[in-house]
């Protein structure tokens, strides 16, 4: 053991200590232990930022953390939800404008009717609370009610492998019990530039034998590669759980080759770039990465494969059917850059409008499969910062003040002048004003002519 308490007041914002010192009050008010623990005290004892707090009591009975959410609500002005099953409730909060969340849960233990089931849990003690968790790393806790404040419990060496940067298992059966650890092992040793145990790799390598991937529900395989591809480390996440044999074990379609390789460094290099770019359409990371996954595959492997990989069907059709959009507009962006070399008339507008039906992540794939001095790279580029951002100078209320009449038609004259505008056919905003004048006009005439059999 050791005491925390200066770490915690040198690192933790003043919100997360006074929440975290207003827990352990509670728990000295109502004679319970209370407890911070797993993710937020690994990172605390990394340096890590993670404001991510679980609080965990202990004590006589199944609703101790029950007790402690609803008076932890009652000092915060916050609300409780309780999910009796798993002795856990949320406390729901509002600080400086904002909804918080807190997760809190009696401490139990957890055990599976069959390998990859859902546990089974009851209320136990802090050590068999910990013993259940994942990973030595993860099975530490802050005791809060204690004096002094900040006591580090830590029963299964969790400080030692921190500081030896090794991910290892805390029991023989643990990716039996639940294989999706496997991913959660990768995903850790690529965050913290961990290593896994030499004992915890054969531990993998046993679950893949054993078959135990088929075994797992589809929505917790898709989760857990879900916040795999949202990492900053996900390409490498993805390569690592190929040399284990794990992608293979989901789908021998899933294995890697030197093409696919390169293909997802070059996708997962674009969509970091995407993401410093802080624009508001928000990129999905697991979508960007199943793409990439399955490039070049057809149309019935990729669906087998996002099959394996757990994607709920109405997000598996959205993939596929953004799919089948990216490879006609791959096929005219091909065309279109032909032309373009060849120096004919490749308008902008002709792009945008074949590019604009495509998803943001599509663009990003489309964008990858450019090398890093192609054409198609360069362009691709261009249109996602620029060309697609592009808009008309000029808005509805110009058009009013210029004496046109609202309607339908507004919409048409706008995106014709954003289009002029892509081509470079006007410039200022007097420009476009003229021309969305003259649309006007235009439209005016062909609504007063009559078609035949017009009376």
């Amino acid at each position: 053991t050791r005491n925390l308490a200066k770490l915690m007041r040198d690192r933790l914002p003043r919100n997360v200590q006074h929440l975290l010192e207003t827990a352990g009050a509670i728990g000295r008010e109502l004679d319970m232990r209370v407890y911070v623990a797993g993710g937020f005290v690994r990172d605390l004892l990394l340096g890590k930022p993670n404001n991510d707090v679980d609080l965990v009591a202990e004590g006589r009975g199944n609703d101790i953390g029950s007790r402690l959410a609803h008076r932890l609500a009652e000092v915060l002005g916050g609300r409780v939800r309780e999910h009796p099953k798993f002795l856990t409730c949320v406390v729901i909060y509002e600080e400086d404008g904002k909804e918080c969340r807190v997760d809190v849960a009696t401490a139990r233990l957890e055990y599976y009717e069959h390998p990859a089931a859902l546990p089974t849990v009851e209320a136990s003690s802090i050590k068999m609370d910990l013993v259940r968790r994942d990973f030595s790393m993860n099975a530490l806790a802050v005791r809060l009610d204690s004096t002094p404040f900040g006591q580090l419990v830590d029963f299964f060496g969790g400080q030692r492998d921190l500081r030896d940067g090794v991910i290892r298992v805390l029991h023989t059966l643990s990716f039996v019990e639940d294989p999706t650890r496997c991913l959660r092992a990768v995903r850790f040793a690529q965050r913290y530039g961990f290593r896994i145990a030499q004992a915890s790799e054969k531990l993998i390598k046993n679950a893949l034998s054993l078959k135990l991937f088929e075994r797992l529900s589809p929505a917790r395989l898709f989760h857990e590669f879900a916040i795999i591809c949202e990492e900053p480390t996900a390409t490498e996440c993805l390569f690592m759980l190929d040399s284990l044999g794990i992608l293979a074990a989901i789908h021998p379609l899933l294995q890697m080759n030197p093409a696919r390789r390169t293909f997802l460094r070059r996708l997962g290099e674009i969509f970091s770039w995407y993401r410093m770019l802080y624009f508001e359409e928000v990129a999905e990371g697991w979508i960007v990465f199943f793409l990439g996954m399955c490039n070049n595959f057809n149309f019935r492997d990729a669906s087998a494969c996002y099959t394996a990989l757990g994607l709920p069907p109405q997000r598996k059709q959205e993939i596929m059917q953004g799919r089948e959009t990216m490879r006609t507009a791959a096929t005219g962006l091909t065309r279109w850059l032909r032309t373009r070399e060849d120096g004919g008339e490749a308008r902008v507008s002709a792009l945008d409008a074949l590019l604009e039906p495509v998803s943001v992540e599509g663009l990003l794939a489309l964008m990858a499969q450019g090398g890093e001095d192609d054409p198609q790279r360069r362009v691709m580029s261009r249109y996602i910062t620029q060309w697609r951002r592009e808009k008309a100078d000029i808005t509805g209320k110009d058009l009013i003040a210029l004496g046109l009449r609202p309607g339908p038609q507004f919409g048409e004259i706008l995106r014709a002048v954003r289009r002029a505008k892509l081509d470079g056919e006007v410039g200022a905003s007097s420009e476009q004003a003229e021309l969305a004048v003259r649309l006007s006009e235009q439209t005016d005439g062909r609504a007063g002519q009559k078609g035949p059999g017009c009376v």
